[in-house]
């Protein structure tokens, strides 16, 4: 005769099957016991598979400052060792993955957004590069240069800080284009044309973002700019990528804004913005699309939210 103790040396779904073959205990196959453990394998089984992060602390550069650059990889890279992957380049990669490293501790969560879209089936993923900024020369390396001249950081950067360091953005793009990317080619197993390589970032890494795609078309093939700041300069980058703006029909363009806090402001920019975009020749849901969020701020908590929308855009995820 079968009992309890017999049933504990089996795992939860062969106990369940034990009991219903004999008639005695047909009835012990709706104990809680049994219930609940065969729905807390079924919990474990479905976790979604997880990504690993390569993290490099001082990344040298001779164009600006070295810094930490943190490499994802996405589940499955390294169990299909012929596959190659999409790479999405992130500002402010302190702030991405890790609560303990961002600002006011909270991330982004962005591995996490990727693999709840991997789970879903909607993409297989891609390389995410979070390149960390500098902390007090963040808005020298982000403003877009040719968009202020001769003005510096301190002139435009609005609230941005205290820095009065002239801009150095085209020495970061350098940074970015000449020695991050071809190290990440030649270490990891990329997609390396710009069709699917990416730039990616928040407020004055948007701007950046933007200005990495129209400075180098020839490398980046889309941007996704959430929460723009716009209102530096009063709109000169707007003025600059009016001029600047890459071929639509080879090259993308995200941006969003929400409504609350400095995000407030940027309704209008955004609007003169996407005038720009249509008389350029960018088909919105298409080659562009610019995304209104109510209620959300400006904030890391605000962006992880809703950081799936523009990764499905980056990656050409419908819907």
């Amino acid at each position: 005769m079968k009992d309890f103790s017999e049933a504990a040396s089996l795992t939860p779904i062969a106990a369940l099957a034990s009991f219903a073959q004999d008639p005695m205990y047909r009835f012990l196959s709706l104990s809680p016991w049994l219930v609940a453990s065969v729905l807390a394998a079924g919990t474990e089984q479905a976790k979604p598979p997880a990504g690993r992060i390569v993290s490099y602390p001082e990344f040298a550069s001779r164009y600006v400052a070295s810094r930490e650059v943190d490499v994802w990889l996405p589940p499955g890279y390294d169990e299909a060792p012929g596959a190659r992957f999409p790479v999405i380049y992130m500002q402010d990669g302190q702030n991405l993955f890790d609560p303990s490293k961002s600002y006011a501790g909270r991330a982004w969560e962005v591995d996490k957004a990727m693999e709840r879209l991997i789970s879903a089936g909607r993409t297989r993923g891609a390389i995410i590069v979070g390149i960390w900024n500098t902390g007090r020369t963040r808005s020298a390396e982000y403003m877009p240069a040719k968009a202020f001249t001769t003005r510096d950081v301190k002139d435009v950067a609005n609230g941005y800080g205290p820095e009065s360091h002239p801009i150095i953005s085209d020495l970061y793009l350098k940074f970015m284009v000449q020695e991050l990317k071809p190290f990440i080619d030649a270490t990891f197993r990329t997609q390396p044309d710009a069709a699917h390589t990416f730039v990616m970032g928040s407020s004055i890494g948007g701007l950046i973002s933007a200005y990495a795609v129209a400075e180098y078309p020839q490398v980046f093939g889309a941007a996704a700019c959430l929460s723009t700041h716009w209102p530096a300069g009063n709109g000169a980058v707007i003025d600059y990528l009016r001029d600047h703006l890459p071929d639509p029909g080879t090259h993308r363009f995200y941006f969003d804004h929400g409504t609350e806090t400095l995000d407030s402001q940027y309704a209008p920019f955004q609007d003169r913005m996407d005038e720009i975009m249509k008389a350029r020749g960018y088909r919105e849901g298409v080659s562009w699309t610019t995304r209104v969020f109510p209620g959300a701020e400006h904030s890391e908590a605000s962006w992880s939210k809703r950081v799936e929308i523009p990764l499905g855009f980056l990656l050409g995820i419908q819907g």
